[in-house]
């Protein structure tokens, strides 16, 4: 077998640059927010419908989908989304409150690097550093209790800023109770 020398330096480097911050494409037309630039971008949109200037959004994500093991939850980057998208249309991000919680299977993207490799074949959670970007941005995230026992998570498993809470339905309802509304995606 004949040595191959760029594939010395190709591999590591590729590991390197991919595990700083996982990159996502964007589609033509969009471009990255303001507020959370490192994921959830946006597209430049001509508005018919005007949102008030002191419009004050509280919306919940719900996911219960896992994201593909080493890539972000598609849950968190659509949060990121709103809040970057609503940010360029002029809402101040102080006015928008995000919480999301997890469930079913999407629960494995909630732990910690050592219970998320152990199930994930050694692969890194991208999900601890977008959790620490949207934490940062006054993002709640909850994971559901029951779907936290039944996959045999603890609480010193999750990622910091987690909570967890005796279940998704619980949490749906003290939030909806609080004034947020579901998003439908």
């Amino acid at each position: 077998m004949k040595f191959k020398w760029k594939q010395v330096w190709i591999v590591p480097l590729a590991a390197t640059l991919c595990t700083a911050y996982p990159v996502l494409a964007q589609p033509d037309g969009f471009h990255s927010g303001k507020v959370i630039p490192q994921f959830g971008p946006v597209a430049t949109v001509e508005q018919d419908v005007e949102i008030p200037a002191d419009a004050r959004f509280k919306v919940l994500f719900d996911v219960s989908k896992a994201a593909k093991p080493g890539e972000v939850n598609r849950t968190l980057v659509s949060a990121a989304r709103f809040i970057n998208m609503h940010a360029e249309a002029g809402v101040d991000p102080e006015n928008i409150e995000i919480a999301v919680v997890f469930h079913g299977g999407a629960s494995i993207d909630l732990t910690r690097a050592e219970t998320y490799g152990a199930r994930n074949d050694g692969a890194e959670n991208a999900n601890a550093a977008a959790i620490e970007t949207l934490r940062a941005h006054n993002v709640q995230v909850y994971l559901c209790g029951q779907s936290a026992a039944y996959h045999g998570i603890v609480n010193k498993d999750l990622l910091p800023g987690v909570d967890m809470a005796l279940s998704a339905m619980t949490m749906h309802a003290l939030l909806q109770k609080d004034g947020y509304t579901l998003n439908p995606f």
